[in-house]
This record gives structure tokens, sequence and C-alpha cells, in this order.
């Protein structure tokens, strides 16, 4: 009796210790900002572009053939085909798109006549896909800035808050018509110089084309005021141009 017990136990644990070394996945998302931050999350939400690494953090992998399948899929008006799919353990996309993004990984790993499947089913009974929300497009110029110095409103650029800008363009004129500075980054902006001097006061235009990642299309044009203030260069050195 105490055989077949003490043979019962072993059995039950080398079929434990099979169980244990079977492959597994545990799929991530790390969202990286235009800094260089990262973050790690199972439903992201951002503004375009969004550059994303996705891992499969797969185990006990030795000895397996492996196959992954990335898959993305547009949620919400019936999608169900993925609009991309990736064939790789690890994987990175820049989402350009607006809307909710569904990311699911397939994997299958077989050794002779086993098999160890995370497809459909395992999405649906034991993971929730890894969601990514991509914000409308928004833009908006200001009117005026003050390159006085004194740290506030010193660069001329896209105010605050936008967002989800996939193209970018933006130039100023003086009002001759000549060409002062031009940026492609919504970051960036004018420093309301010349050829490295300051730009004297007044009115100036300025010329922006840019397009959303919800499609949208924006040409803006406007006048932008120049303004400097009780910091006004001191000197006549200036150069006008």
């Amino acid at each position: 009796m105490r055989i077949i017990v003490s043979a019962l136990i072993t059995l039950m644990a080398l079929t434990a210790m099979a169980q244990e070394e079977r492959p597994t996945i545990n799929p991530t998302a790390t969202y990286i900002s235009s800094d260089g931050k990262e973050e790690v999350s199972t439903n992201y939400s951002g503004s375009a572009p969004q550059l994303a690494r996705f891992e499969a953090n797969a185990e006990n992998v030795e000895g397996w053939t492996e196959y992954y399948e990335w898959r993305f899929t547009m949620e919400g008006d019936n999608q169900t085909e993925p609009y991309l799919i990736r064939y790789e353990k690890d994987t990175e996309y820049t989402f350009v798109q607006a809307g909710s993004h569904k990311i699911v990984l397939y994997a299958v790993f077989t050794q002779g006549n086993d098999s160890v499947v995370f497809t459909e089913q395992y999405w649906k009974e034991e993971r929730d896909p890894l969601i990514v929300t991509i914000s409308e497009s928004k833009l908006e110029m200001p009117n005026a800035f003050s390159p006085n110095g004194d740290q506030h409103n010193d660069i001329y650029g896209a105010k605050s808050g936008y967002q989800s800008l996939v193209e970018f363009k933006a130039t100023i004129y003086n009002r001759w018509g000549q060409k002062m500075y031009e940026w492609d980054d919504p970051a960036g902006g004018w420093d309301g110089t010349f050829n490295g001097h300051d730009a004297p006061q007044g009115t100036y235009f300025v010329l922006v084309r840019a397009m959303g990642a919800d499609g949208r299309k924006y040409t803006i044009k406007r006048d932008v005021n120049l303004l400097r203030g009780s910091r006004e260069s001191q000197s006549n050195n200036t150069t006008t141009p």
C-alpha cells in the first residue's frame, strides 16, 4: 500500500513539474513618450504619434518551437479583422490613428506531437486585451507673444494642449512676405529673432499646415503680434528684415 501511495505521489510531483515547465506568456505593453519616459500599462490613453513596445515575456520555451502573432484591431464599428499582424516575439509600433486599438498576442509552442496554444480562447477566458486609445487631434495658435526674456510667453508656437498631430509645419513671415522662421515640430516655435538679431516689435504672419491622427486637416493663417514691452532692445543695432 505504501509503495502505491509513494508511486502516486511521485507521479503527481512529476506531472506538476512537467506542467510548470510548459511554455507560458505574459504580454505587456510599454509606452514611450517623446522625452523617453516609459510607462507600462494594459489600458493606455495618449496622443499621436505614440510609440509602444510589446513584449511576449515567454518562459519555459527551451526545446519548443515558437510561433508569435501580434494582432492589432480597431475597436468599434464591428471591426473584427486585424489591420496589422506582426510575426515577432517582441515588436514596436507607432500609433498614428485616433481611436481605440485592441492588441492581442497569439502564441503557439510545439514539441513533437505536443502543443501549447494561446489564441482566441485564451484572450476570451483568461486575459483582457491590451488597449491603447489615441485622442482626437487638437491645434490652436496664439495671436501674440512677448520675447523679452522674462521666461513667460517668450516663444511663439502652438498653444499648450495640442494633441495627436502626425504632420506639422509652421512658417513665420514679416509684413513684406519675407520668411523669418519655420519649424516642423509642434513642440517647437519662434524665439523672435532673425539672423541672430531681435526682430523688431510689430505684426507678423503665421501659416500652419498640419494633419491630425483622426484625418483632420489644419490650415491656420493669422497675424502674430510680437511685443517686447519694457525689455525691448535698448540699442539700435538690431537688423530690420
